[in-house]
């Protein structure tokens, strides 16, 4: 029973991605400037052969990487994300109809409506309590490192750092960066308080606990 919910939980966490990308599309469809991760993910598409999707999961992965250097604690939900999710945002530019945005009310608009879908798929996914994103598992390793430095500061901080990366390689940087920066957190607080949710409530299951329960030693 345990080994099927498992794998229940894995399409929970897939489920959850799909809906979270198509937030993440939104908010590249709004056109007026790109969340600093993806903004980074997209000046890497501009010098590589790689598109979006695969430079997102290069970056993913990368950052997995440096998560597991940093002792963080990585599960199955951070794996299927970092391989996952920047490849589903790939599918909906590619099925996407439309041309991109061309109005900036209609694009700030755009924009908070992704960021609902993100929070919903955020929500989702780590309601399977298998780990939290790469990125997440990042910002926490930094945090322990600069202990007297607010997590909040620590999070500008290392965000400010992708912006400029990815503005260096040419990646769309605008009013929707300031407003990815400041309001998503925001937007993700509102749903998750009608949701009744506290991530913070979640214990999650790393790779090696689940993998006891797949090989069943537990």
């Amino acid at each position: 029973m345990k080994k099927k919910k498992i794998m229940l939980q894995w399409l929970q966490i897939a489920g959850g991605l799909l809906v979270f990308a198509f937030g993440v599309h939104l908010t590249i469809f709004a056109n007026i400037g790109l969340a600093p991760w993806d903004c980074l993910g997209m000046g890497i598409s501009y010098h590589t052969p790689l598109n979006y999707g695969l430079s997102m999961t290069s970056v993913a992965v990368t950052v997995l990487i440096i998560d597991l250097l940093m002792h963080e604690r990585i599960g199955f939900g951070t794996i299927i994300d970092a391989l996952l999710t920047g490849n589903f945002v790939q599918m909906y530019n590619d099925l996407d109809p439309f041309l991109l945005n061309q109005n900036v009310w209609a694009g700030i608009a755009i924009m908070l409506t992704g960021f609902v879908f993100m929070a919903l798929g955020m929500y989702i996914y780590m309601k399977a309590a298998q780990g939290c994103g790469p990125r997440d598992a990042l910002l926490v390793g930094l945090g322990k490192r600069m202990p007297k430095i607010p997590i909040g500061i620590v999070e500008i901080i290392l965000w400010s750092v992708v912006t400029l990366a990815g503005w260096l390689l040419g990646g769309p940087v605008g009013i929707g960066t300031l407003i990815s920066t400041f309001g998503a957190g925001l937007v993700m607080q509102l749903v998750y308080n009608l949701l009744h949710f506290e991530p913070r409530d979640i214990v999650h299951r790393d790779v090696f606990e689940t993998a006891k329960v797949l090989f069943g030693r537990e």
